[in-house]
């Protein structure tokens, strides 16, 4: 796993958000041609580490990269699109998103080779031959000592892996298509990666498990630093997997003064959506999951768990919750209380950028940025978070809120809701994390296998702690959000929380 670890794809992501936020806080339309021209020569050069075989080529990479995080599509490769095009209709402070959000850089894709088995050199050419003999179709043979899959015949079920003592039988396997839980990335006519979207839900799995970068999301980072610098009045909203993305000692007052000095006006944790929603869908399980009036109830915060459902199982529809996502709770309730200001929504996800871009949603979240990129826009502004505190911390949202983020935390909050305000009620409770395991939860739902239940399914492995957008690694960020809840004064939402209105 790759994962939170410091390595060249990150460094290159985080130096061109930083660039494109830099941009964005300069909002001079006069030069941003031009600026944009530069990015890539000021990223590779002969002095710069050499991060492909031809700097040629990695400009061409960095190219791309710097089109999606200013929101803009890649460019085809059958007719010439100059970088810059389309930057016009970008150069705004309230563009949303426009899916595709995952796009594979094709210059950036190295043709990984597909599943297979491949002997390697540790083969010993062993008496006992397992591998052949547990092979179902007889494409294995001794050839000069040692063994020999004939690639033609190999039906790859891994049986001859499994069988061989040596472990001299490696699996090959794209790492974006192993880490993909819904198998969307194909392979085109030059054998490089490519993403249907048809069955894409978003999750960006794929994009952090690729080890040369080729995979990338769209950003909005221009155009919140353009809306910063005009000075309009944003109102951050900042997920609870929060909790050490941002360095070891920094603190919520750290976080809280450092998001002052970048130009916003006031700062809401997301979990108080959650807690919101948490005393929600207790009720909602009560009253339609235990009287038998729906089979199972899902829940809805993981923006790729609910497009999975609806896409891959669409007679479950109705039994996606209808309760409002926390992120989405928290926006309501901000504008609610500031009508006229713009919120951004902080977190590690990449699909809420997608969930943003509902048009149910639009009015509510105005702009969505992952931890990654928040941090390349301190980095922007030259902002060092320990060199900033607030005179006090975000709300007090509660234990159980801030649970929601990592896997299990969103049904044990609710299932603790149920005990502490429905005593004597019983409940069933199922959670699925990663996509694979997702969809086999939702196969033993269609049979009826989890009837009266309530099914928690997040869309990346660990749950929100492991997003896309996030920078530390993931039993290390779960462990870091576990010392918030348990710091948490409170630790269940009131109950009137169910008789806010919302909708």
């Amino acid at each position: 796993m790759i994962r939170g670890l410091d390595t060249t794809v990150r460094r290159i992501r985080r130096i061109v958000f930083e660039e494109v936020a830099r941009l964005g806080f300069k909002a001079n339309a006069e030069t941003l041609l031009d600026d944009m021209e530069t990015i890539p020569y000021k990223i590779v050069n002969e002095e710069t580490m050499k991060y492909r075989e031809s700097v040629y080529r990695a400009r061409a990479i960095v190219r791309e990269r710097l089109r999606l995080a200013m929101g803009l599509s890649l460019r085809p490769e059958n007719k010439p699109v100059h970088l810059t095009s389309g930057v016009e209709a970008s150069n705004i402070s309230d563009k949303y998103y426009e899916p595709p959000l995952m796009q594979v850089i094709p210059s950036a894709c190295e043709g990984c080779e597909e599943k297979g088995y491949e002997v390697s050199n540790m083969c010993k050419g062993c008496l006992a031959h397992p591998c052949m003999e547990v092979c179902p179709k007889g494409a294995i043979s001794m050839v000069n000592g040692r063994s020999f899959i004939d690639q033609d015949k190999c039906i790859k079920c891994g049986k001859c892996k499994a069988a061989c003592p040596y472990d001299a039988i490696s699996k090959k396997e794209r790492p974006c298509a192993k880490a993909c839980g819904v198998n969307a990335i194909e392979t085109d006519k030059h054998g490089r990666a490519v993403i249907n979207t048809d069955k894409c839900v978003s999750c960006g799995m794929c994009m952090v498990n690729c080890p040369f970068g080729a995979i990338s999301d769209k950003s909005q980072v221009f155009q919140l630093a353009r809306a910063l610098s005009e000075g309009d009045q944003i109102i951050a909203e900042i997920a609870p997997a929060f909790a050490g993305q941002f360095g070891d000692n920094i603190t919520p007052r750290n976080l809280k003064a450092a998001l002052q000095e970048l130009g916003f006006s006031e700062f809401y944790e997301v979990a108080l959506g959650a807690d919101i929603g948490a005393v929600a869908e207790a009720h909602h399980y009560v009253n339609k999951v235990t009287t038998g009036e729906l089979p199972f109830l899902l829940t809805s915060c993981c923006p790729s768990w609910a497009m999975l459902a609806k896409k891959y199982f669409p007679d479950m529809v109705d039994q996606v919750s209808q309760e409002l996502t926390p992120m989405v709770a928290t926006a309501r309730t901000i504008k609610k209380e500031h009508p006229n200001a713009k919120v951004v929504f902080i977190g590690p996800c990449a699909a809420k950028k997608l969930e943003a871009m509902r048009r149910t949603v639009r009015s509510d979240v105005d702009f969505v940025i992952t931890f990654e990129e928040l941090q390349a826009m301190f980095d922007a502004k030259d902002i060092d978070l320990t060199e900033y505190e607030a005179e006090s911390s975000f709300h007090n949202a509660t234990g159980a809120g801030r649970g929601y983020a990592y896997a299990g935390g969103v049904a044990q909050a609710i299932e603790n809701c149920v005990k502490e305000y429905y005593p004597g009620v019983d409940v069933k409770i199922e959670h699925a994390e990663g996509l694979a395991e997702c969809k086999k939860i939702l196969s033993l739902a269609k049979v009826g296998k989890m009837n009266g239940c309530l099914i928690e399914g997040m869309g990346c492995p660990g749950g929100c702690v492991a997003g896309a957008g996030t920078n530390l690694q993931v039993d290390k960020a779960k462990k870091e959000v576990q010392k918030l809840v348990a710091g948490s004064t409170r630790k269940l939402p009131p109950k009137e929380l169910e008789e806010i209105e919302l909708k």
